[in-house]
């Protein structure tokens, strides 16, 4: 019970739920007006537009937290010296605060997880609706909310559900933001306990524990929700019209584009301004404010160099493992008869219920309490399973929608015809499954790359990935360093979500 007793747990639990409910409130409708306007306007530049909020996806959360560090951090936030060198004083800017931290969260995928969930959905949606609407005279806005709204209310409430889940289990950003002001989430709160000498494994156990409560409402609430969809149709009987924004689509335009730029252009433009400078965020220092020098020291640090390939052997298992396991279990629940393909199917649905320090606090447990995987324990597999864990439900959900649409038939004629099932599989099913299980890989790959909740208590100085590397710099206040490490993620990432997108890496029903 000491955990309960601790004086900062409640304001950590306040904190946590106050931040979620801030963010949904405002991610929500900004989300649904820019899947609406992708899908069913004629809004200039869509495809290039869903292709922006797809890079905002797939950017990692802590160089765009960087990047807005950089622009708006009291001290030597880039607006605030120009604030100060126009009105004079300080700037009104800060990053280190309530709205800082709820900035963040809207800037660093919330909103473009939800452009991209609901876009599909306005797509398949019936034309015909909102055509009997204009019909009548009704004007744009007040067809999207009296008629659009009503019928897309089970899709967004399960992307409003899905996004409560994330954002409890939310860590980079608070754990960045959070010390200056003694800002603590329950993630970063678990963090301190399990930090601190000596660790507190049971005070975080019973924190973690208590997270899994609190959310269960809310994953019934979601699976109640996913069934009760089933009975809501949606027909495409006539071609979908587009909506005609009349002299408000360039407005609309612009609107779109300088939010891209806001969770994109921007805090990566300040992040490699960041990668070029003597000292982060000043310019009135002794001769030239840029140099090289980061860079080089960078790229010639063991350190890093170790990092590196730390980072590589943790996303190429994680991807190998997302194939093979992923579709091992999908193929198992869509094709078997076996008696617990739907426990099986059950527990892929898992890790994208529980928080990701929490998932990596149970991993730790497991293996510092069982002799027999104790060796296991600070070395690459810990880490590739914990990012293979943390994937599981995107990539078997995709796997099982892939094999759904094969015909078992294909199977059967292969079997009538004298082959094993081995054969049928690596001949007929696996050629027709391959473009799923790439896309499957890569996902599981840009996940490792990125991921820091749940290895942050699993990591040791010997396996320590970029990401964590870039999170002690950040902490540490080695911006500089910082920078470069977190343009060289963001390339990596970019480089493997452009192969996502080429192998069409669709994920209309699931996460951000």
């Amino acid at each position: 019970m000491s955990a309960y007793q601790n004086p900062g747990l409640i304001q950590a639990l306040w904190n946590t739920i106050l931040i979620v409910a801030i963010v949904q409130t405002v991610a929500t409708p900004i989300g649904i007006t820019l899947a609406w306007l992708t899908a069913r306007t004629d809004l200039p530049g869509k495809e290039w537009i869903d292709l922006a909020f797809w890079v905002a996806f797939f950017l990692p959360t802590l160089p765009v937290v960087l990047g807005y560090i950089l622009l708006l951090a009291p001290e030597f936030g880039l607006l605030n010296q120009a604030w100060a060198a126009v009105f004079g004083g300080s700037g009104p800017f800060n990053i280190y605060s309530m709205a800082g931290i709820v900035w963040l969260h809207l800037v660093t995928k919330t909103i473009a997880v939800k452009a991209i969930l609901l876009r599909p959905v306005f797509q398949n949606m019936d034309a015909s609706l909102e055509e009997a609407a204009r019909i009548c005279g009704t004007s744009g806005p007040l067809t999207l909310f009296r008629i659009v709204m009503p019928i897309m209310t089970p899709a967004i409430m399960t992307v409003v559900l899905l996004g409560i889940l994330f954002g409890l289990e939310s860590f980079e950003i608070e754990r960045v933001v959070g010390p200056p002001i003694q800002f603590f989430n329950y993630g970063t709160f678990i963090f301190r306990e399990v930090a601190k000498q000596p660790p507190s494994f049971a005070n975080a156990t019973a924190l973690g524990v208590s997270v899994l409560v609190l959310m269960t409402p809310l994953i019934l609430l979601q699976q109640w929700n996913a069934r009760r969809r089933r009975y809501t149709t949606i027909t495409g009987q006539f071609k979908p019209q587009l909506f005609p924004l009349g002299r408000f689509r360039w407005p609309a335009f612009a609107g779109a584009m300088f939010f891209i730029s806001l969770i994109t252009v921007v805090p990566l433009s300040m992040m490699m301004l960041g990668t070029f400078m003597k000292l982060f965020g000043f310019f009135d220092v002794t001769g030239s404010p840029f140099t090289m020098e980061n860079w080089t020291d960078v790229l010639g640090d063991p350190i890093f160099l170790s990092s590196v390939k730390n980072t590589l052997i943790i996303a190429f298992g994680a991807a190998g493992v997302a194939m093979t396991v992923y579709s091992t279990v999908a193929y198992i629940v869509v094709r078997t008869r076996f008696i617990g393909r739907h426990v099986l199917d059950f527990v892929s649905w898992m890790p994208i219920t529980i928080p990701g320090i929490v998932l990596g606090l149970g991993l730790m447990l497991v293996l510092l309490n069982i002799p027999l995987l104790r060796p296991l324990f600070g070395t690459h597999w810990a880490l590739i399973a914990a990012v293979s864990v943390t994937s599981m439900t995107i990539g078997v959900q995709l796997l099982k929608s892939n094999l759904l649409q094969i015909s078992a038939e294909l199977e059967e004629a292969s079997w009538l015809a004298g082959a094993g099932w081995f054969y049928t599989f690596r001949r007929i099913v696996l050629p027709l499954m391959a473009p799923t299980l790439i896309a499957v890989g890569t996902l599981a790959f840009v996940g490792a790359t990125r991921a820091v909740s749940h290895i942050a208590i699993l990591t040791t100085s010997s396996t320590r990935p970029l990401a964590i590397l870039q999170l002690d710099h950040i902490v540490d206040g080695r911006f500089e360093e910082a920078s470069v490490v977190g343009a060289l993620i963001v390339f990596m990432t970019l480089g493997i979500a452009v192969v996502a997108r080429y192998f069409g890496l669709n994920m209309g029903v699931q996460r951000g």
